[in-house]
C-alpha cells in the first residue's frame, strides 16, 4: 500500500521530520488547547484533537506537511453550532453532543468525496473565506476580552457586540494581575512572532504562565486557571443523538470549512517535487479523520496555516512529522496533566487573541477594494452578517452569493470570433439551460454585425464537455433566427458526435454536408 504522506520514505528524512515533530507539537499542543475553550470544551478536547487526526491525516492525505489538528475557524463554528442547537455551553452532555457534531462532519465530507464534489466546494470564492474569516477573528477576539481582564464570561452572549458589551460592562471589575498576566503574554507572543519566528511562542508563554501561576502566587491574587485536566488518553464514548437533527446544519458548514482550510493550506505548502494536491483525496482524508477520531472527545479537524507554518519552518519532510506531534501530545496527556491544570486562562485567551488576529487580513481586503468593488462587497456583506447575524448565517450567505456569482459568469454569454472568412464563432464554455439563450444572441449579434451580411456561419463546438437534446433544440433554432444563413458545425467530441447522430435535426443536419 502506497502512503501518500509517507511512503516512499527516504531515511535522511527522519532527523528533520523528528525534530519538525516535536517543534510544531509545542505550538499545536498548546494552541490547540486554547481553541478548545473557543468551542467552549475543556482544554483536554484541544490536546485530543492533536492525536488521532495526525495519524489518520498522515496515512490517507495528499500533503507531505500539512499539520491537521484544528483552527480557529472550526473551533468557533463548533460554538456556534452547539448554541444555535440549544446545547448549553459548558454543559455536561455538550461533550456528547460534540462527539455527533464531529461524527456528522465526517459523514458529510465522505459524502462529498463519494459524489466527487470536491471541485465543486472548492468554487466557494477568496472574498467569502476573507469576509467570514475577518468575521470569525473578530467574534473569537472579543470572546478573549473577559478572560483577559478577569472577569466572568456570560456563556449566553452570542454574536461579536452581545459578546463585547457582556465584557466591556464588567471593566470596572478586571483583576489587575490578570491584565498584567495578558499583556505581557500578548507582548512575547508578538515579540516571538516577529523576530524569533523558529522559537514556538505558545510553549513559551504557557511554560511562563505555569511557572507564574505555581511560584508567583497568581492564583492567590485572583487569576484564574484552567479546570483540572484529567490523567491519560482519552477513552471511546458514544454520540448523543437527541439534537442531531439541530447539528445538521452547521456540521454542514463546518464540513466544508474543514475541507476549504485543509486544502488550501496543502495547496500552498505543496513542494515543486510534491504529487499535486487531489481534492477528492483531502475529502476522504479529512473525513474519516474527523470520523474516526469523534469518538475520542475530538474537535472536528482540519488543517491549520499557522501550525503547518511550523512544520516546515522546522524542516519537514512528511507525515512522520505528524506522527511525532501525535506521540508527543499523548505524553504530554499522560505525564504532564497535573502542570497544564496550572495555566492561567487569561495565558489561554492571550494566545487566541493572538492567534486570531491573522485573521483579520486587512491588506487583503485593500487589495480586493482596489481590483474589484463588487467582490469587496461580498466580503463586506459576509463579514458584517459574521458580526451581526451569526457565523453559521455568514457561511450559508457566503455560499448562496459565491454561487450567484459563478451562475452569472457562467450564464454569460462566452462567443469568441476565430476566423473571418467564413465567419468562424467559438462557444468558449459549455452550454447548458441557463445561458443557451444569451450564447444564441450573441451567434445572432456577431452575425448581423458583420457588413456585409455573411452567406456562411461556421459554429466551433470543440469546447462543449456535454450535449443534450435541449442545446439541439437551441441550434436549431439559431438556424431559424439567422434565416438566410447557411450554418455549419465543426469539432464536436467524438463520443458527443455519436450521441448527436441520434437526435432527427442532427440526421438532417449530417445528410445535408454542414457537419464536417
Amino acid at each position: 500500500m502506497r502512503v501518500p504522506g509517507i511512503l516512499p520514505y527516504q531515511r535522511e528524512w527522519l532527523r528533520a521530520d523528528v525534530v519538525a515533530g516535536l517543534a510544531a507539537g509545542a505550538v499545536i499542543i498548546p494552541q490547540a488547547m486554547a481553541y478548545a475553550t473557543v468551542a467552549h470544551m475543556p482544554v483536554q478536547f484541544g490536546l485530543y484533537t492533536c492525536m488521532l487526526p495526525l495519524v489518520v491525516y498522515a496515512f490517507i492525505g495528499g500533503s507531505r506537511t500539512t499539520s491537521v489538528t484544528t483552527t480557529s475557524t472550526i473551533a468557533t463554528l463548533s460554538a456556534s453550532t452547539m448554541v444555535g442547537a440549544g446545547i448549553a455551553a459548558g454543559s455536561p452532555d455538550a461533550q456528547s453532543h460534540l462527539i455527533t457534531l464531529t461524527l456528522l462532519v465526517g459523514a458529510f465530507l465522505l459524502a462529498a468525496r463519494v459524489l466527487r464534489l470536491g471541485a465543486i466546494i472548492e468554487n466557494i470564492n477568496e472574498a467569502t473565506l476573507l469576509g467570514l474569516k475577518a468575521g470569525v477573528g473578530m467574534t473569537v477576539a472579543a470572546a478573549q476580552l473577559a478572560k483577559l481582564i478577569g472577569v466572568e464570561d456570560n456563556p449566553h452572549a452570542t454574536g461579536f457586540f452581545h459578546i463585547l458589551w457582556s465584557a466591556l460592562r464588567q471593566i470596572g471589575q478586571a483583576n489587575v494581575p490578570t491584565v498584567l498576566l495578558a499583556v505581557v503574554t500578548i507582548t512575547v507572543l508578538l515579540l516571538i512572532g516577529k523576530f524569533a519566528p523558529l522559537v514556538p511562542g505558545p510553549l513559551v508563554v504557557v511554560a511562563l504562565g505555569i511557572v507564574l501561576a505555581a511560584f508567583g502566587g497568581l492564583p492567590s491574587m485572583g487569576v484564574a486557571l484552567i479546570p483540572e485536566v484529567p490523567h491519560g488518553i482519552p477513552m471511546p464514548a458514544l454520540p448523543a443523538l437527541d439534537h442531531i437533527g439541530h447539528l445538521i446544519p452547521g456540521a454542514l458548514a463546518i464540513a466544508m470549512m474543514a475541507f476549504l482550510e485543509t486544502v488550501a493550506v496543502a495547496r500552498g505548502v505543496r513542494r515543486p517535487d510534491e504529487p499535486q494536491i487531489d481534492a477528492d483525496r483531502e475529502l476522504s482524508a479529512n473525513g474519516v479523520a474527523a470520523l474516526v477520531s469523534s469518538f475520542f472527545h475530538t474537535l472536528p479537524p482540519a488543517g491549520g496555516f499557522s501550525q503547518t507554518g511550523m512544520n516546515l519552518r522546522t524542516g519537514a519532510r512528511s507525515q512522520v512529522s505528524g506522527l511525532v506531534t501525535a506521540g508527543l501530545a499523548a505524553l504530554v496527556a499522560v505525564f504532564l496533566a497535573p502542570v497544564l491544570s496550572k495555566l492561567p486562562q487569561a495565558t489561554l485567551g492571550a494566545m487566541v487573541l493572538v492567534a486570531v488576529l491573522g485573521l483579520i487580513d486587512v491588506g487583503a481586503l485593500r487589495r480586493l477594494y482596489g481590483f474589484d468593488k463588487l467582490e469587496f462587497s461580498l466580503a463586506a456583506i459576509v463579514g458584517v452578517f459574521g458580526l451581526t447575524v451569526g457565523l453559521l448565517p455568514a457561511v450559508a450567505v457566503g455560499v448562496l452569493l459565491t454561487l450567484y456569482f459563478v451562475l452569472r459568469e457562467a450564464n454569460r454569454a462566452h462567443v469568441v470570433q476565430i476566423s473571418g472568412g467564413p465567419l468562424t464563432l467559438r462557444f468558449d464554455l459549455g452550454l447548458y439551460t441557463a445561458n443557451l439563450r444569451a450564447n444564441i444572441d450573441a451567434v445572432v449579434a456577431q452575425v448581423d454585425a458583420c457588413d456585409p451580411r455573411p452567406h456562411v456561419v461556421i459554429l466551433d463546438l470543440s469546447r462543449l464537455p456535454w450535449l443534450t437534446s435541449t442545446i439541439l433544440d437551441g441550434l436549431r433554432d439559431l438556424e431559424t433566427e439567422l434565416a438566410g444563413v447557411e450554418v455549419r458545425y465543426t469539432g464536436l467530441r467524438d463520443d458527443l458526435h455519436q450521441m448527436a447522430k441520434r437526435w432527427p435535426w442532427w440526421q438532417d443536419v449530417e445528410a445535408q454536408g454542414r457537419y464536417g
